[in-house]
C-alpha cells in the first residue's frame, strides 16, 4: 500500500546559494560606488552605504534562515506524524488515530488543528487561507480511509 505524505513548505523563488551570491554582487557594486564618492570627497556615502548594506544584509538572513520551512505529514502504524522544520529546529509529533481530531475554523486567517489526547498542533500555515479546508477535507478523507482499513 502506497503511503500518502504532504509536504506544506514556503513559496520561495529565490534559494538561500542565489539569494548570497545576488548580496556578494550588491555589496561589490555599492561599495566600489561609495569608494569612488568617498574618493571624491563624500565620505558620508561610504557610511550610508556600510549601513544600508547591513540592514539588507540582516533581512536577507532572516530570509535564507526560513526559506526551508516546511509542514510534513503522514499516516505510518496506526499514527499520525507531523514534522515541523522552522529554521533549523526540527520537531516531530505523532497522534493516535483513535482519537485523532481534525478541526478547520471558518475564519480566513484560522490554521488548521489536529489534536489527540492533550497534544494539538497546528498546520497549513503555508498554504493560502482558501484552501485549508480543502485540505482538512483532504486530511478527514484519508483518516477514514486509514481507520477503515
Amino acid at each position: 500500500m502506497a503511503q500518502q505524505q504532504w509536504m506544506l513548505k514556503r513559496n520561495c523563488s529565490i534559494s538561500p546559494r542565489q539569494l548570497a551570491r545576488f548580496y556578494a554582487s550588491l555589496c561589490f557594486v555599492s561599495l566600489l560606488l561609495a569608494t569612488i564618492f568617498t574618493l571624491g570627497g563624500a565620505w558620508l556615502v561610504l557610511v550610508f552605504s556600510v549601513v544600508e548594506l547591513s540592514a539588507v544584509g540582516a533581512a536577507f538572513l532572516y530570509y535564507a534562515r526560513h526559506a526551508c520551512d516546511r509542514e510534513c505529514i503522514w499516516f505510518a502504524g496506526g499514527e499520525m506524524v507531523v514534522e515541523l522544520v522552522v529554521s533549523d529546529h526540527i520537531r516531530q509529533l505523532r497522534f493516535d488515530i483513535g482519537t485523532l481530531r481534525i478541526d478547520a475554523s471558518g475564519l480566513p486567517s484560522a490554521l488548521i488543528r489536529i489534536s489527540s489526547g492533550s497534544s494539538q498542533v497546528e498546520v497549513g500555515r503555508y498554504l493560502p487561507y482558501y484552501k485549508r479546508r480543502d485540505f482538512a477535507s483532504e486530511l478527514r478523507q484519508s483518516l477514514t480511509r486509514i481507520s477503515c482499513n
